[in-house]
């Protein structure tokens, strides 16, 4: 099978290592790929995706970030006939639009907080008095992980507000909820749904939570996360309603939903739904599944999801994301990064300038390892992060922790 793989990031770099393990593959297409994708394929440059895929003729294709996912790639193969693993445009929107996705929750009677959208900054101020603080701030649209503010003020809410709140567009207020905070990833036909392990990721950009939210700087996973039960409840309450609802309104809903969950004292409530993997969830996800992904994949693109369940290696495994000078704010390029070359190490932020291999984006590499229980997946990982090097990299050095408590 030739299997195209749409995306550049770590996410897709793990994809790409994953679905390059299957006896089914023949040849791996990304487009447009980083130089970590194009050790195991072949990169076609450009987001002309459907006219790759007609010079490609590609078995199956797997969309990993959200833009294309918004801006309706799926809808364009499927005219086409190319099978294609993610949501149609339409169902997409409960990634791309906040607002659209607090009031489909309430149409759908999934649990999540409190919320009121507002048009303007007056509305919005208005509706942090109403909330109370601390307020969670949310930009509607599509912002790469970041569109989120956590106001522990009024002033903090009335300096985010002109900053999230987009001409034309609305911003989202929420009720600030407690808890553990879990990422819960199925993949869809539309009907059913085939259940990933429980990922734990870490948002801000410092150790203990602080700082500015990011696209995620590591996660782990780890059998342990939720335990069966709590499993059958976010199936029952978030993840079949959801899927239940969306095949009802005639928009059925295909390919990766993940449910972004506030584990508190009143059980699961979902703080956001994404339309595709997490990054950096799906590293170590593939890092940790014993299965062959590709089967899995090409029965969703089907409509035909199969039956049974995936295997998991014991072993959990950590992602600690080394990130570029100046994360997640003004980014610095060009920067030479050794020591990649013995670790697993999933590429974001790369590209090839001459024999060096440098720096071009915020989150760089996502170096991940796996151990025969947390604490040692834990120091496996950043053991292969002492390996790395280059100018300015910072990560965090709590990736994990949270975890440990479980023991």
């Amino acid at each position: 099978m030739k299997i195209l793989v749409i995306g550049s990031g770590g996410r897709e770099h793990a994809l790409c290592w994953k679905i390059a393990q299957s006896a089914q593959t023949t040849q791996i297409y990304a487009a447009p790929g980083n130089p970590g994708m194009a050790g195991i394929g072949t990169c076609i440059p450009g987001q002309d995706y459907l006219a790759i895929a007609q010079a490609i003729q590609p078995d199956l294709t797997v969309v990993g970030p959200e833009s294309p996912l918004a801006g309706g790639v799926v809808d364009q193969f499927r005219a086409r006939g190319f099978p294609i693993v993610g949501p149609q445009a339409a169902a997409a929107r409960l990634e791309s639009s906040k607002a659209f996705a607090k009031a489909f929750m309430q149409r759908a009677g999934i649990p999540t907080a409190r919320y009121i959208a507002a048009d303007t900054p007056e509305q919005a101020l208005d509706a942090v008095l109403r909330m109370g603080t601390p307020v969670v701030l949310k930009a509607d649209g599509l912002a790469a992980g970041k569109g989120v503010v956590i106001a522990q003020s009024q002033v903090e809410a009335e300096q985010a507000i002109p900053l999230l709140l987009q001409p034309g567009s609305q911003i989202v207020i929420e009720e600030f909820l407690t808890g553990e905070e879990v990422s819960f990833i199925v993949l869809s036909d539309g009907h059913s749904a085939a259940v990933l392990d429980p990922t734990q990721d870490h948002k801000a950009v410092f150790d203990g939570d602080r700082g500015p939210n990011t696209g995620g700087m590591g996660a782990y996973c780890d059998g342990r996360i939720l335990s069966q039960p709590q499993q059958q409840q976010i199936l029952d309450q978030v993840i079949f309603p959801a899927i239940d609802t969306m095949r009802l309104e005639g928009c059925p809903y295909t390919g990766f939903l993940y449910a972004g969950l506030m584990m508190t004292a009143d059980g699961p409530r979902v703080l956001e739904f994404n339309a595709r993997l997490g990054d950096p969830e799906t590293q170590v996800i593939l890092h940790r599944m014993a299965s062959d992904f590709v089967p899995l994949l090409l029965s969703a693109a089907r409509g035909q999801l199969e039956s049974g369940g995936l295997s998991w290696r014991p072993e959990p495994s950590v992602c600690v994301v080394l990130a570029a000078a100046g994360y997640p704010g003004d980014v610095r390029t060009g920067d030479v990064i050794t020591g990649v070359e013995s670790s697993t190490v999933f590429q974001a932020g790369t590209r090839r300038v001459g024999d060096n291999l440098v720096t071009a984006g915020g989150r760089v590499l996502g170096v991940t390892a796996a151990g025969t229980d947390l604490r040692t997946a834990i120091a496996s990982a950043y053991g292969e992060v002492s390996r790395v090097h280059f100018d300015g990299m910072h990560y965090r050095t709590d990736i994990g922790q949270k975890g440990l408590k479980r023991w």
